[in-house]
Order: C-alpha cells, then structure tokens, then sequence
C-alpha cells in the first residue's frame, strides 16, 4: 500500500457521551495509589523540549518518558499489574484499595489462592509486564507473540519466568489463541482488547494506564502548566489511548485539549472506524508489517472506541518513516534539551506532528489541527529501546531516511 498522511475530524453523532466514570479523577488517583504501593515505583519523567518546539514552530513539547516505568523499559505494566491485582483482590472478596502490592505477595495471599496462571497474546511490552507480575505475586505466565516479534523481547519476557513463544500468526490471531489456550485450561486471560463477555479485565487494564496520564497532569500543574492546548496518542487497539482521553476529558470537560489519535498506515482500524462513522468498528487484516510494532493492531477495543468516539477530535494515519523520524528528534534533541530514547510506538505521535509543522505539503493538516507557535503539545513515549538493535538501526544507521520525503 502507499504510505501517506490522512485525518479524518471525527463527527460525533447526536446523543448522550459515554460515561467517564471508570477514568475519573478520584478513581485515576486510587489507581495510582495502588502504583506507589510497588516498593520499585517512581514517577516517570515529563521532558520539557522547549528547543525542539521552537525547532518545529510550536510553543511548547512536552514528553512524557515512560522508559523508566518500573525498570521495564515501557508503560506497559501499568495495565497488567492493576488488572491482575483486582482479579486476585475480587477472588478474595476484597476492593483492590485493600490489596497493596505487600498483601498481594504475602504468603497468606499465595495460600489462599493457590498457583494460577495469566495468559496473553503481545508484541513484547504489554507481555513483559504481564510476566513481571506474575513472578512478582509468586504465580504463573504463558505469552505468545505474532511473527516477526523481536527476539529480543522475547527473552525479556522469560526472563521474568514466562513460558513465552513466538507463533506464526499476526497479532490479533494470536489473542484468540491465547484465549482458547486460557479457556482450556481455566487460566485467565489478560488482554487490552475487549469482546463480548469479556469486558472486566480490558476495563482495569485501561484504568492501570491512567497513572501515566494522572502523572502527567500533576506534572504540568507543578511546572505552571494549567493544561496543554494538544494532546497527541499512538494506538494500537486504542486502549492506552482510551485512558489518557477519558482522564484528561474527565477533568477538563468541554475544555479538554484537542486530542488527535495517531496510527501506522498498515494498521489503522481506529482511523478506518472513524472515517465509516456507521457505527461499525472496522478491522485491518493481513499481516500489519510496521516498524510500529507495538501499534501492529487490527481490531478496536470495544470499550476503548466507546471512550474515543465520544471525546476524540481528529484521528490520523501515517507512514512508518515518521516513527523513526520521532526517534532520531528525541534522541538527539537541540542542545538544553533532555533526550529521550523512545522507541518506534512510542516516538510515532512526536514524529507525526514534526512532518506536518515542517513539510509545506502538509500545512493543510497543520492548519485542520490548529497547531502554530502558541500550541502546547503533550506527548506519550510509551517505550524505550525495547528492541535495541532495531533501535540502532533505525537511530545509529538511518534506516527508514526521512530525508526522502514524500510529495503528500
């Protein structure tokens, strides 16, 4: 398929929104409280690039740098850490605001419930979290990876104990084979995508990313910054995006930031969802082969298109080239700016917004989406080098140029 830039403005159909109660402010805060339970926690930092935003002709960049997160490179904990500590605390009639991470490891917990075993289907992130987890709360993981996962992320995951593999199959194959392996075997699948009868699990996993944002906001207001004019997400099936868009709507209401959705070409089931505007969610198929791997997603969260067809403004597809544009500009910042090593998901969005504020051809997208020298843009790197050698090859060897710009 060519690459190329596209956006749609969602246009919402008339109606009541869906509720944000599940994102609200005092539930993201419970959320984050279970977080600072984990004796291995600490705030990640938010990178003000003020250089690189006179660089693009913006007022302000900030970026939040999720490659501290625990010590696993990637936000990506966060999810599977609070759901599977709600599952164990509702197995033991408990709220989780009863299960610190010193209850849920304690023998006492181990005896009770007994060993029991989380499954998931993963690019290596979401998995690795998974996995770490488990081991932390003395249980068990099973992971499988689509082809072409890193290798590398493939031993990470097992090196936190899981019985990990990569399989033959794209990513959305591999959840519902994790699925029926789960169902099998009465494991319990932990999933970022919903489906009907399974709705629980997704839902406290996009509640477990809210931290990320929740931190982001304290953040800004520390600095002095009452709230940024954009904030820009990367989607795979749209969860992380769902939770970052329902806490940031929730506590600013009407007067939210513009929120734009950003996905790779050869993956945008969030962008394609938007454009039908039928209600029908709709599905890339094939085998999603971006260097976005962690965005290589063709099916929507239920729950999370929920959240963003009410509270998202503008959802963009686009090239490869601009995630590892997003890489190189984090990673060797104007001078008085703090790098960041981000990762191919996590510098897609920066990328994006650079090729539209610096390519004439694109001032029609920079001008649809308000962006100019007063804009104040907030930005998620959600991973760091996860897979270094292909981190290097993009950074340190130029693959993917984006000097050869395409005419958009």
């Amino acid at each position: 398929m060519k690459e190329t830039f596209k956006i749609v403005q969602f246009e919402r159909k008339t109606g009541e929104k869906s509720s944000l109660e599940i994102l609200s402010e005092k539930v993201s805060k419970e959320v984050m409280d279970f977080h600072k339970s984990f004796p291995m926690y600490s705030e990640t930092p938010l990178r003000d690039m003020k250089n690189l935003a006179g660089e693009l002709g913006l007022g302000r960049i900030y970026v939040k740098d999720e490659s501290y997160r625990f010590g696993l490179n990637a936000f990506k904990v966060l999810g599977g850490s609070y759901a599977i500590g709600n599952y164990l605390a509702k197995k033991l009639g408990k709220s989780i605001t009863e299960m610190p991470y010193n209850v849920l490891i304690s023998d006492a917990v181990r005896e009770e419930l007994g060993e029991m075993v989380f499954v998931t289907a993963t690019d290596g992130n979401h998995g690795r979290g998974v996995a770490w987890t488990a081991n932390q709360l003395k249980q068990k993981s099973v992971v499988l990876m689509p082809k072409g996962s890193s290798l590398e992320r493939l031993e990470n995951i097992r090196a936190e104990g899981a019985d990990a593999s990569i399989t033959d199959l794209n990513y959305d194959d591999a959840v519902r084979k994790a699925n029926g392996i789960a169902e099998d075997n009465g494991w319990v699948m932990v999933q970022d995508t919903a489906w009907a009868g399974y709705e629980d699990i997704p839902t406290w996993i996009i509640q477990g990313y809210s931290t990320m944002g929740y931190e982001a906001f304290e953040q800004l207001k520390a600095i002095g910054e009452e709230k940024p004019t954009h904030i820009f997400l990367q989607a795979g099936v749209g969860s992380m995006a769902a939770a970052i868009t329902g806490l940031f709507s929730s506590i600013y209401g009407e007067d939210r930031p513009i929120i734009t959705i950003v996905e790779p070409n050869k993956a945008d089931c969030l962008y394609r969802t938007a454009e039908a505007n039928d209600g029908q969610l709709r599905v890339v198929s094939g085998d999603m082969d971006t260097i976005m791997a962690g965005l290589a997603c063709g099916e929507p969260c239920t729950i999370g298109w929920e959240i963003l067809k009410d509270y998202t403004d503008f959802f963009i597809s686009c090239p490869d080239f601009t995630a590892a544009e997003g890489m190189r500009m984090m990673g060797n910042p104007p001078r008085g700016d703090e790098k960041v090593i981000s990762g191919e998901s996590g510098a897609a969005t920066l990328g994006c917004v650079a090729e539209i504020m610096t390519n004439e051809n694109l001032a029609w997208m920079r001008e649809k989406l308000q962006l100019n020298e007063s804009s104040r843009v907030l930005f998620f790197s959600t991973e760091g080098d996860t897979d270094k050698k292909s981190y290097q090859d993009i950074v340190w060897n130029g693959k993917y140029p984006s000097y050869e710009k395409k005419q958009f």
